[in-house]
């Protein structure tokens, strides 16, 4: 996981279609995601630079590519997360957990249970 580098949104957009069939071709890719839809060669082109990125691979299938992941969503996951957690919250639970309380959550059920979560990590 140490060689992830961070996507742009139209990459993301791609790996998550992806990491959602497991494998597959660009219009495969493209029927899974939203509206408006990128085009087939905008598509291909981020795959290209996924590829040189180490995200995807590809196999050849008569005369069509289809395209494998190579960094599971959870890595990756992990990684934005450890980004945004070091960068925003100074590697803080305390500051994270704030904010979701106080900015983040409105409802009682949910603020419930991150405190319940907030007094687990108190007893590690």
């Amino acid at each position: 996981m140490e060689n992830i580098r961070e996507l742009t949104k139209a990459e993301e957009q791609v790996m998550k279609a992806l990491w959602q069939i497991g494998k597959g071709s660009i219009k495969e890719i493209a029927d899974l995601m939203s509206d408006p839809k990128p085009a087939y060669t905008t598509i291909a082109t981020q795959l290209k630079v996924l590829k040189t990125k180490g995200f995807v691979t590809y196999e050849i299938n008569g005369s069509a590519y289809n395209y494998i992941p190579l960094v599971v969503e959870k890595d990756y996951r992990k990684f934005a997360f450890d980004k945004v957690f070091s960068g925003y919250f100074g590697n803080s639970y305390q500051r994270l957990l704030s904010f979701l309380v106080e900015e983040k959550t409105s409802d009682p059920v949910t603020q419930l249970k991150l405190r319940e979560l907030a007094e687990k990590l108190k007893d590690q």
